[in-house]
């Protein structure tokens, strides 16, 4: 058996993994440090559901606080660890307490991008979207008649707008890149979701060059788009991605690049310790990936478990993702890496429809809006490896329900 392992993060890829220790009969100590004193919650409903005053933090926990009883893993709350010791087997909390370990997981997540100085990023009164305390310092301001201007156009800050414009604020966003979402997906999805917010009433601005945000009575109150357009806003959100907290293992001298680099078994450069999550770098394919999303914290996590037990099983992750705006649930499966083409799908209910990807000829993704039925035959092929034909794909008179049987 591995002996005690001590877990850094307070995310989901922590919970899954100890959880899954137990569940395989791991009887030593398990130590979580999580550096909030909230215990370990579900991040993706708080730019939803939790800012939208439909879900309470009892509902946003993983696991109640009597199933760390039930199952002795000791969480150490509010508790930040400062560094690492690979040598001695130790890890340096911020409070000069030590903890020792036979296995190590790094479960660190991420962090949110931050605006320059030079261009006003750190003025008082900046908001972004990561944990509870983002979510607690915005919900209360969101308020009917209030400017809300969010910077950047990916899946965070739609779905911030998506929640206050439904609250009644007027929301401006900006986007740098010709449109929105390009990072991430593919035009006729950027058109989609335009089209959907711009119904909703937001001011949506692509290709629009920050110059700078500026400040009035002390905190941030807009922003200068160009050389002179000004934008005033009693909230400013930024949304412009996120970093992986790898701060912890390069200063151990663990292998980071964009993340921290693991094996097939979420094995570090360190051999007793692994790492799982947003801040792992995983071999996917044959590229170099973070995979930010809560199925893979999860997926991971526990495989990070069974290996530290001494699995030797390669992780191979099967991608997906969601997004709630307004009343479209987008579902996304795969990764639309290198992509050369698309087909879109109409789909059998009004607003409904699926965005194919493909890469030389391949399926490798598919973006389905409101459209579960073709999101759940796309998922479902490309976890058996298979490619449904792009002329059938977009064609809405073929049944796509055979490839369901192989």
């Amino acid at each position: 058996m591995a002996g005690d392992v001590v877990i850094i993060g307070g995310g989901q890829a922590a919970v899954s993994c100890a959880a899954k220790l137990r569940a395989l009969g791991h009887g030593d100590a398990i130590t979580i440090v999580a550096e909030e004193k909230t215990l370990p919650y579900q991040r993706p409903p708080l730019s939803k559901k939790y800012m939208a005053g439909e879900l309470s933090i009892d509902r946003l926990l993983i696991r109640p606080a009597d199933w760390y009883v039930e199952q002795k893993i000791t969480v150490e709350r509010g508790t930040r660890a400062s560094a690492i010791d690979p040598a001695a087997h130790r890890v340096i909390l911020a409070n000069g307490r030590t903890l020792g370990y036979r296995r190590l997981v790094l479960a660190t997540g991420s962090r949110p991008r931050r605006l320059p100085s030079a261009i006003g990023g750190d003025l008082p009164g900046i908001l972004t979207m990561r944990d509870i305390a983002d979510a607690d310092r915005l919900a209360p301001n969101l308020r009917p008649g209030q400017r809300l201007l969010i910077v950047g156009g990916g899946y965070i800050g739609l779905e911030a707008a998506a929640v206050a414009a439904a609250k009644g604020l007027a929301v401006t966003l900006l986007e740098a890149a010709p449109r929105i979402l390009q990072r991430v997906a593919a035009g006729p999805t950027s058109d989609y979701f335009r089209a959907l917010h711009q119904r909703h009433g937001v001011d949506l601005r692509e290709g629009a060059a920050l110059s700078c945000l500026v400040g009035r009575d002390g905190r941030v109150a807009g922003a200068q788009i160009g050389d002179s357009t000004l934008i005033q806003a009693d909230l400013v959100l930024i949304g412009i991605g996120i970093l992986p907290n790898d701060d912890l293992a390069r200063d151990a001298g663990l292998a980071v690049e964009n993340g921290i680099l693991v094996d097939e078994q979420c094995r570090t450069s360190a051999p007793d310790i692994f790492a799982a999550g947003d801040c792992a770098s995983l071999l996917w394919q044959g590229e170099r990936i973070r995979l930010e999303s809560v199925q893979n914290a999860i997926d991971q996590g526990e495989h990070a478990a069974a290996c530290l037990l001494g699995s030797n099983a390669a992780y191979q992750p099967h991608p997906w993702f969601w997004s709630d705006q307004y009343d479209v649930k987008l579902q996304i499966a795969g990764l639309n890496r290198g992509y050369d083409s698309v087909v879109v799908r109409p789909g059998t209910r009004p607003g409904s429809q699926s965005v194919w990807y493909y890469r030389a000829g391949r399926m490798v993704a598919v973006d389905a809006m409101n459209d579960a039925l073709n999101y759940s035959i796309a998922k479902k092929v490309l976890e058996t490896d298979r490619s449904i034909p792009a002329e059938q794909a977009g064609d809405p008179a073929v049944d796509l329900k055979p490839w369901l049987r192989g």
